[in-house]
Order: C-alpha cells, then sequence, then structure tokens
C-alpha cells in the first residue's frame, strides 16, 4: 500500500468522497462564505441513518462536516483511529458522546426535532474540528 495505512487511506477516501460532492449543493456551515474554509452541506434527507467519519482528513475533522437529515434519522459517528482522543458535543446540548480514541468506535443520536446542531470535537475545537447537522421534515 505504499507505506500508507489503513486508517491514512480510508481519510484520504472519506476526504475525496466530500470533495467529489462538494458541487452538489450550495449550502455552507454556518459562518462560511464559500472559500475554502466553508464546508458544503451533504444532503442526506431520504435516509434513516447516516455516517459520520471522526478524525477524517489528517485526523482533526468529521467528514462530512456539514450533513442535512430528516426529521428520525440516526447520525453514527465512528471513529477513525487517527487524531487521538475525540468525542462529539452539541453546543446546545442535545447529545455529549464520551471521548474515545479507538477505530471503529461509534457513537449515535436520532434526530426528533428540526433544527441546526452545531457540535464540536472538544479537546480539538481550537482546530476547528467542528461540524453542523440540519434536520429538516421530510417531503410528503
Amino acid at each position: 500500500m505504499n507505506g500508507r495505512t489503513r486508517r491514512e487511506l480510508l481519510a484520504a477516501a472519506g476526504a475525496a468522497s466530500i470533495a467529489g460532492l462538494a458541487g452538489c449543493t450550495g449550502a455552507l456551515l454556518p459562518g462560511g462564505d464559500g472559500g475554502d474554509d466553508g464546508a458544503e452541506t451533504v444532503d442526506r434527507t431520504g435516509e434513516g441513518a447516516v455516517s459520520v467519519a471522526v478524525g477524517a482528513d489528517g485526523g482533526f475533522s468529521f467528514a462530512p462536516a456539514a450533513v442535512r437529515v430528516d426529521v428520525g434519522a440516526t447520525v453514527v459517528w465512528e471513529w477513525t483511529g487517527v487524531g487521538g482522543s475525540h468525542n462529539v458535543v452539541d453546543r446546545g446540548g442535545a447529545f455529549d458522546s464520551s471521548l474515545a480514541a479507538a477505530e471503529g468506535h461509534t457513537f449515535q443520536h436520532r434526530f426528533t426535532e428540526p433544527g441546526t446542531y452545531e457540535y464540536v470535537c472538544t479537546p480539538h475545537q481550537t482546530r476547528d474540528m467542528e461540524g453542523v447537522i440540519e434536520v429538516v421534515e421530510p417531503d410528503r
């Protein structure tokens, strides 16, 4: 594998997937202006469960960092094992995972109310390890 670990390859693949989806929507993380610092929102409406990598892109980001889901969807955060110990903490208090470092560790939360849920990895929030889940009513 050219000296790259499985974790590095998974992180790179996740980043490439997000980059490939970047042109699919125009929405950004709060505060984003469309520049390099804003993350495109990935639309996962219509899906009952959505995965987000914890410790992606070199270990200090979530992938995807911005996701739109329907009310009732469950988001499952899965640790890559890169970047040390991470957690997932909603700034509004809706959810709070424990710190974990092990590859494959998961934390999940079912979103029952529409709204915007901004979250961080508290040990790495100064490195801008943050994300957002936008929860919308499903189209009927």
